[in-house]
């Protein structure tokens, strides 16, 4: 009988998240940084094409002609101010090779990492390949 129950109650919220993603009405920027009004001042990271935000509460870069920003350990992009803000699995090589100490808000790893490294933010796997 309770796997009888748990079986109905699974049906039921796989059935409704079906028709949730049907209607179009998921808000996939749940958990992204806040939109961003007008656009920011920005200045050149230095030793780089990138351009941060530093007046901004949070994590703001622009490369190219796209705003990325590290939020909650992950990376979003979005094409102008006043747009969303879309998750992205990849993110250009310049952008994410900004030293840390450019972030605003410093990205969990990087509080991790001591010594020589610090400040430079780099997680050890991107470290022993030799990408940061």
């Amino acid at each position: 009988m309770k796997g009888f129950l748990v079986g109905v109650v699974v049906g039921v919220i796989f059935g409704v998240a079906l028709g949730t993603a049907e209607g179009g009405d998921i808000n996939v920027n749940i958990g992204a940084p806040p939109i961003i009004v007008s656009t920011p001042d920005l200045e050149l990271v230095p030793g780089t094409y990138v351009y941060r935000a530093p007046h901004v509460e949070f994590n703001v870069f622009l490369f190219g002609d796209r705003y990325y920003s590290h939020h909650n350990g992950v990376w979003y992009v979005t094409p102008r101010a006043g747009a969303k803000w879309t998750r992205v699995a990849v993110v250009p090589a310049e952008v994410r090779a900004v030293p840390v100490q450019y972030y605003k808000v410093k990205p969990k790893h990087a509080k991790k990492v001591k010594g020589d490294d610090a400040g430079k933010g780099c997680p050890p796997g991107l470290a022993k390949q030799g990408r940061c």
